[in-house]
């Protein structure tokens, strides 16, 4: 980890596992080929994909001149490097999400979330200085570079209508393997989720149906039963990504209707701490150690703020903790003082969300605290230690509990940077 001068201290991102369904077989830099009023103004898009225990190879920091967001420190021989991500680039787009003067930490949380794919859209430092000088609009110089008629993919899920079964037909494309397009019913299930007739079917239940038959597709509709979440984009969009090169993946797409997200909670200590103990368990028929919230006091600050029994913790004031270590997780809440915010999801949410083979934290917007000005930037660490988290008071059973605040401090005026 490294830090620069009148810089808080860096935050490495945590390792992510590789999911082959997703994968990219060239992330190599892609620049877009739109022609633009003026050329030396044409934004390029870097496409990044992580191994197993890889991370991305840059820093972001903020430009204090400008507020926008900066990468520096670029090892040539990483995923950034081979993207073409140069040191001084300007950040616009996120993932195909417009992020230009975003709050650092929210961009962290977002990259944090994306798993091991990372798409971003950047201008050179000096296109961007020319670009702030002409007045111009940073948003529209990134839309220009995807065309007029352009939206995100959708990601659906489907629940089957006992009557009217999910109101979706998979229709092959004559002549293209691997292609097929939807036709929808009317006001059935599949509309309402946001499906269109004409949209091509990329994605099902975690599968690119690229390597699918269409006898293989019909199989997973029907197995599933009760509902399908699928990946969809319509014809004009999808020309977009191919011409930029673009792979289509759940990481760009914008969520619609899905069943189970992620829940944030704000939780301010009363006389008898939050109310609700912090333990680490494994997870039933399985080897896998999670963080689990238990024994939520009936009309404690956690009860008050929506926690339930069973819930699994995924992040302390924005800061994901699933891969840390529990004596790390409760020295945080102790460090925060008065008031914490978790993020959770049910055990099933978790279930589905790992079944698609994405986080349940990717379409999760509630990462913005009641104050932007506190945070805390810190690394996670790994180990697997049992202990209950619930009262702060001084005592030898205390010190494996929890009942503290916000993991937060106060930083005004400063400058940050992540590592990724």
């Amino acid at each position: 980890m490294r830090a620069s001068t009148g810089c808080q201290d860096a935050m490495e991102f945590p390792r992510f596992t590789f999911n082959p369904k997703e994968g990219i077989d060239n992330p190599a830099l892609v620049i877009s080929d739109d022609p633009e009023p003026d050329p030396s103004l044409v934004p390029r898009l870097c496409q990044l994909k992580c191994l197993e225990g890889q991370s991305f190879g840059f820093y972001l920091q903020v430009d204090q001149s400008s507020c926008g967001l900066e990468i520096r420190d670029v090892d040539p021989w990483s995923p950034a490097g081979h993207s073409g991500l140069r040191q001084g680039d300007r950040v616009l787009e996120i993932n195909e999400k417009y992020v230009h003067n975003m709050d650092l930490h929210r961009v962290v949380r977002k990259i944090k979330s994306c798993g091991l794919h990372l798409f971003v859209l950047v201008l050179r430092r000096e296109e961007y200085e020319q670009a702030v000088s002409l007045g111009l609009d940073m948003q529209t110089l990134a839309k220009a570079s995807k065309g007029d008629r352009w939206s995100r993919p959708r990601l659906c899920h489907i629940s089957r209508h006992p009557d009217h079964g999910l109101g979706m037909t998979i229709i092959s494309v004559p002549g293209q393997k691997g292609q097929y397009v939807m036709s929808i019913a009317t006001n059935s299930p599949a509309e309402k989720a946001g499906v269109r007739t004409g949209d091509k079917l990329i994605w099902i239940n975690g599968v690119m149906v690229s390597t699918l038959t269409h006898s293989i597709l019909s199989k997973i509709v029907k197995k599933n039963g009760d509902s399908v979440t699928v990946l969809v984009i319509d014809s004009e969009s999808e020309f977009s990504y191919v011409r930029r090169k673009l792979p289509i993946l759940p990481v760009l797409a914008e969520c619609c209707s899905l069943p189970h997200s992620a829940k944030t909670m704000h939780l301010e200590k009363g006389s008898d701490g939050y109310g609700f103990l912090l333990r680490q368990e494994k997870l039933a028929g399985t080897r896998q150690i999670v963080h689990v919230l238990r024994e939520v006091d009936v009309g404690s600050p956690a009860a008050g703020a929506g926690m339930e029994d069973g819930d699994l913790l995924l992040a302390v004031n924005g800061e994901l903790v699933e891969t840390m270590e529990h004596d790390d997780i409760v020295k945080k809440i102790r460090q925060s003082g008065d008031k914490v915010t978790l993020t959770s999801i049910s055990i099933p949410g978790r279930d589905f969300y790992r079944k698609l083979g994405i986080s349940p934290l990717l379409f999760h917007d509630e990462w913005i605290f009641q104050d932007d000005t506190q945070q805390t930037i810190s690394c996670c660490t790994k180990n697997l230690n049992e202990t209950p988290l619930r009262n702060v008071e001084d005592t030898e059973e205390a010190a494996s509990g929890l009942h503290s605040g916000t993991l937060t401090s106060q930083l005004p005026g400063r400058t940050f940077e992540a590592f990724l």
